[in-house]
């Protein structure tokens, strides 16, 4: 099985509209080892992380961060390695269309 470093899922969403920010290929495993949020506006937003099993609807039990405040012109990292099976998807939400979301980890095919 090859490993393969990546930007695993790049986004920039609308606002308030749950976002795919990664699937999962088929016949893939991945790992999420890292999630960067930035708030490109002048005022503070919030925002959502979620990790969706394959085949679930986003539910409350799938958010790893729910309404996060986050500052005006800011930043948050985190460093979660998180494991992923085929089709596993991870969502993201942002109060405003001001905030990006990038993804970065490893696909094991």
């Amino acid at each position: 099985m090859a490993t393969t470093y990546k930007v695993l899922g790049q986004s920039n969403p609308s606002a308030t509209t749950a976002t795919t920010l990664y699937t999962v290929p088929s016949a893939t495993e991945a790992v999420l080892s890292t999630v960067v949020v930035a708030n490109q506006a002048a005022s503070a937003g919030t925002y959502r992380l979620a990790i969706r099993p394959d085949g679930e609807s986003l539910a409350a039990k799938h958010y790893l961060a729910y309404d996060v405040a986050l500052p005006a012109n800011s930043t948050h990292t985190y460093t979660i390695g998180v494991t992923l099976n085929a089709a596993d998807v991870i969502t993201v939400y942002a109060s405003s269309a001001s905030q990006s979301f990038n993804a970065f980890g490893s696909e094991i095919a």
